[in-house]
């Protein structure tokens, strides 16, 4: 789907300060149209597994291999793969999903520079928003795996790290994969902890490994034991509403 630069030029608009109640009225409305077809498109979707990661890989590198891999391995459990359905690390976990037999769905954001779904998806949105997309990709996940990436994954890490922390959601298990490029981040967390803007608990939100194995015993033990999950989502379609689960 082509970037509409109306859409992005309406964005720029909202956030550069109060605008007339009609303008700021349409632009809310917009935006619950945004949530409205996530939901509508992501509603049957889960059990899922987010996985975060940059769109700069190509399938030749080695993250993008190991995500593929361990992608595979969480699709094996019943999960659905979920991405931010774009390039790269989201296109190793979405295909590691396709090639198990698993499901694979993606929460695709509109730029301006355009940033097509890649070709491993089941079911993709296009959500204009950041903030709606991030939303989406929290909630219908179990467990969030972060893989290397740039300001956008880290922002995702955060995100759910803060939610988890305040209680906005349940105790889902982090996995922060790659140790070894992770390595300054995880200091300053350290040192986060050392100063005391964050406590001792708080380290227990997240697993770092470099381990597919220790991965998925995380996963079975944090998440599918802890929720007592299903592979198959609870709730059924209604056809007068035009809804199908795959």
């Amino acid at each position: 789907m082509p970037a509409n630069p109306e859409n992005n030029k309406s964005e720029i608009k909202f956030l550069s300060g109060p605008q007339s109640r009609w303008q700021e009225f349409k632009f809310t409305m917009k935006t619950v149209f945004d949530f409205i077809r996530g939901f509508r498109a992501l509603h049957f979707s889960g059990p899922c597994v987010t996985v975060f990661g940059s769109a700069r890989f190509t399938e030749e590198h080695e993250y993008y291999k190991l995500t593929q891999q361990l992608s595979g391995e969480i699709a094996k459990l019943g999960f659905t793969i979920m991405t931010g359905g774009g390039p790269g690390i989201m296109e190793a976990a979405n295909r590691g999903a396709k090639e198990v037999g698993g499901r694979s769905v993606g929460c695709n954001i509109v730029l301006p520079r355009e940033q097509k779904p890649n070709p491993y998806l089941d079911k993709w949105v296009n959500i204009h928003h950041f903030f709606v997309r991030k939303t989406l990709l929290i909630k219908y996940s179990y467990a969030f795996v972060v893989m290397p990436g740039g300001f956008g994954t880290l922002d995702e890490l955060f995100e759910a790290m803060t939610l988890i922390q305040t209680k906005k959601i349940k105790d889902f298990p982090i996995i922060i994969f790659c140790k070894d490029y992770h390595k300054d981040l995880l200091e300053h967390i350290e040192r986060m902890k050392e100063r005391k803007t964050i406590s001792e608990d708080d380290m227990k939100l997240f697993l770092v490994t470099d381990s597919i194995e220790e991965a998925i015993h995380f996963i079975k033990e944090e998440s599918i034991k802890q929720f007592n999950l299903q592979p198959e989502n609870k709730y059924s379609p209604f056809k007068w509403l035009g809804e199908r689960k795959w």
